[in-house]
């Protein structure tokens, strides 16, 4: 047995679990590493403990002093355990679109927890950010934390995270995914893969209305906007993120995350938050584009506990549209009666291939995909007709003369909600994502219509 001089010694050397239900079966085998063990109950720890150490190595904190960070939720329990230890005062914010149990479990540490507004401009008076630059500014001699801009955030995680990833695989490992917040763990991550020369590829997540995904594909800033998921994406650039040792973006939506959440706990058995399931998600579609005999790692940042009330919370997921309800029918219901399956077509593939395509499989439409695989516009025997009788030869090539997407649901997506994205369309997708390998199944309204006649 390991005896520990406090608590804060036994933060980091967390278990890493081969994921058996999630891992594709055509694809590379997923392993998760499980921070939420940590005893503050995040991945946050590492970097909390690692910059107060820092700090008062510096003297610019002393025991007993006065400690102020703008926080998730995460951090802030790290930095709750260290003030317990260190016998300081803690002062955080947080935006107030966090979990009630976090901001109970962190006044239950002792710390004051001042609220602020989530839908305001990063530098506004009122975010959480510059209200604890203004705490901090009016207290003598208090040290913030500012973990989105503090270097040492990056060397926490390469110090610990990503030496125990490496050490736990032996260096076996073709990918790691883990979500972009602070930046400070992908970071740490991606320093250490440059150092070791290696060819595991380091993809980062952000979630949709992040500004993170359009900055790193196009070296776009777009206007970031609300989204419910915890602790990943940002609005603004954080001096923690190092783009440059990242290999790639996978971009997630709150419904995935949430819905990826749920199947881990009933699945895998792992309790863990929103930020988990967004990571583990975009794991999956990493996993698939390997080869079996191939691993993925992928960081789960936090555990369930601290979000009962939402996630977990089947009332909260259906009031915001994330679960049907229990007394409709669903999209995927329809397909298991009618069968699924999709007809591609390329978007360089030409008329007369689509043409013959269509009429093989008797279907009057198709989906068309990029070469990467992506959902790009739907072809149809109408527009392959109006082309043909304009002029257009038959050896034009389908993107130019597509239509527009067809829209994607989700196979638990209730049939109301279905009804709704037929509006003006033909058809729709059915799938988590508008890429081939997530799309599984078509569906028109003959088909809703037959399934509930024959019901």
């Amino acid at each position: 047995m390991r005896l520990f001089d406090s608590i804060l010694d036994s933060i980091g050397r967390t278990p890493m679990v081969k994921l058996c239900r999630i891992s594709p079966a055509e694809g590379a085998t997923i392993y998760g590493k499980c921070e939420f063990l940590n005893p503050g109950g995040s991945i946050k720890d590492r970097m909390a403990v690692h910059i107060v150490r820092k700090a008062m190595e510096r003297g610019d904190l002393n025991p007993g002093g006065v400690i102020v960070e703008n926080t998730s939720g995460n951090t802030g329990a790290g930095l709750a355990l260290i003030a317990a230890v260190y016998g300081c005062k803690l002062i955080l914010t947080m935006p107030d679109k966090m979990s009630q149990e976090k901001i109970d479990m962190l006044r239950a540490f002792g710390a004051k927890v001042v609220v602020t507004p989530t839908n305001v401009p990063a530098d506004h008076p009122d975010s959480y950010y510059e209200t604890a630059k203004r705490i901090a500014r009016e207290i003598p001699g208090a040290f913030y934390v500012n973990q989105y801009h503090n270097k040492d955030n990056i060397e926490a995680h390469y110090l610990s995270t990503a030496h125990e990833i490496w050490d736990d695989m032996g260096g076996d490992v073709d990918a790691i995914v883990a979500g972009a917040g602070t930046g400070g763990t992908v970071s740490g991550l991606g320093r250490l893969l440059r150092e070791k020369k290696a060819k595991t590829r380091l993809v980062a997540v952000d979630p949709v209305g992040s500004i993170y995904y359009d900055l790193f594909k196009s070296n776009t800033m777009t206007v970031p906007h609300v989204y419910k998921v915890e602790g990943i994406g940002e609005d603004m650039v954080c001096g923690a993120l190092d783009f440059s040792v990242i290999d790639d973006f996978e971009r997630v939506n709150d419904r995935e995350c949430f819905l990826m959440a749920r199947r881990l706990a009933r699945e895998e058995g792992l309790f863990v938050g929103g930020s988990s399931g967004g990571a583990a998600a975009a794991a999956v579609r990493v996993a698939r584009r390997l080869a079996p005999g191939q691993k993925v790692v992928v960081v789960f940042p936090d555990a369930g506990n601290r979000y009962l009330s939402k996630l977990y919370n089947d009332e909260w997921m259906r009031v915001n549209g994330f679960l049907a309800d229990e007394s409709e029918d669903t999209a995927g219901a329809v397909l298991g009666h009618r069968g699924g399956g999709v007809v591609w077509v390329a978007a360089d593939e030409s008329l007369l291939s689509a043409a013959a395509k269509l009429k093989e499989r008797n279907i009057s439409q198709a989906p068309v995909h990029t070469a990467a695989g992506d959902l790009s516009g739907c072809i149809s025997e109408q527009a392959i007709l109006t082309a043909l009788l304009s002029g257009v030869g038959a050896g034009t090539v389908v993107s130019q003369v597509m239509d527009k997407p067809l829209p994607v649901v989700s196979a638990d997506s209730g049939l109301s909600r279905v009804s709704e994205a037929l509006l003006g369309r033909s058809a729709v997708l059915v799938g988590e994502r508008p890429h081939r390998d997530e799309i599984v199944g078509i569906l028109a309204r003959i088909d809703i219509i037959e399934y509930l006649s024959k019901k």
